[in-house]
């Protein structure tokens, strides 16, 4: 077994960083909306415009998936040409059918933030634009009305967007590892895992949301069931390697035998993303500082586990 002298740069590579940044960026899109839809039908009903935790999944949301296309508009050999997918669908693309999964989850996405933030959006509308576009009130004020049909609708929509991620990769049947069934379930639960984190993150340092909130504890009582899911899926991931044909078995050995990768799975994925925030949980108290540091390993993990898998990933082929 031979491994690549430079392990990101190597002849079988063809996805690089931006892809995980991009897939990492996803997840959390994906993981935030939807734990915001259910921090608001089980804790804040008709006070979710005021929460910390919202404001900050109105971030999250539609950015993260902003940032991720950009990302990979740019990383194009021709990124002018990428509005061509935008209207042109092919239904046995699994990009195509993601950009399609993107339109549609942005829009619904848009409708329920508009009515959420209904009232602060007539607010802005009336301070900068007073007189004008006075329609846009009657349509904030009808959104709230829709949210018995948009709130299930976008669950299904960002848990589809969180699976998708793991399906973009498993299409690639070229390689072993990679082609995998159990790689969408992990990249949706790592991805939940990465909503929770960012939510609580950008909610205790920019909008200032006590760690002892309500809506924080709702977020957080996930992060540990989240973490050994995670842990078990991964298991289940490399068993099926294992018990695979004999490139599979390479694939294994490869990622997880020695260098750079196996490294970067261990103590970064296994050490960083999971060991540590399951140890930090069983210390006393209840602080902001331990709370940041432990979203702040979560996260780490989990872009380490898009390095990885799409990586190590590629080092063997079929």
């Amino acid at each position: 077994m031979m491994l690549p002298a430079d392990p990101f740069h190597f002849p079988s590579l063809v996805w690089d960083w931006p892809i995980a940044i991009y897939l990492f960026l996803l997840g959390i899109s994906a993981g935030s909306v939807t734990f915001a839809v259910l921090l608001k039908q089980k804790v804040l009903k008709a006070q979710a415009s005021q929460s910390g935790v919202l404001k900050a999944v109105a971030i999250l949301g539609p950015g993260s998936v902003i940032l991720g296309l950009l990302i990979l508009i740019f990383h194009l050999a021709r990124p002018w040409t990428f509005w061509k997918l935008m209207f042109h669908y092919q239904f046995d693309s699994v990009m195509s059918m993601g950009v399609m999964l993107f339109q549609v989850y942005m829009a619904v996405l848009f409708v329920w933030l508009g009515g959420v933030f209904a009232r602060e959006l007539t607010m802005l509308r009336a301070r900068f634009l007073p007189g004008k576009l006075v329609w846009v009130d009657t349509l904030l004020a009808a959104l709230p009305r829709l949210d018995k049909l948009v709130e299930p609708l976008l669950l299904l929509l960002a848990v589809l967007l969180g699976a998708y991620t793991g399906f973009l990769l498993s299409a690639l049947k070229s390689y072993p590892m990679l082609n995998n069934p159990v790689l969408p379930v992990l990249f949706l639960v790592s991805g939940l895992s990465s909503g929770v984190a960012s939510s609580i993150l950008l909610a205790v340092t920019a909008f200032k949301t006590p760690s002892d909130d309500p809506t924080v504890h709702f977020l957080h009582r996930f992060e540990t069931p989240l973490v050994l899911i995670e842990a078990l899926l991964l298991v289940c991931f490399f068993t099926g390697l294992w018990f695979g044909d004999g490139q599979k078995m390479v694939a294994l050995m490869s990622a997880l035998g020695g260098g750079f990768w196996s490294g970067v799975f261990w103590l970064g994925v296994v050490g960083i993303g999971l060991a540590a925030p399951l140890l930090l949980g069983r210390l006393p108290g209840h602080g902001r500082g331990k709370l940041l540091l432990v979203c702040c390993c979560s996260l780490t993990g989990i872009l380490l586990l898009r390095y990885f898998i799409l990586y190590a990933g590629q080092m063997t082929v079929a």
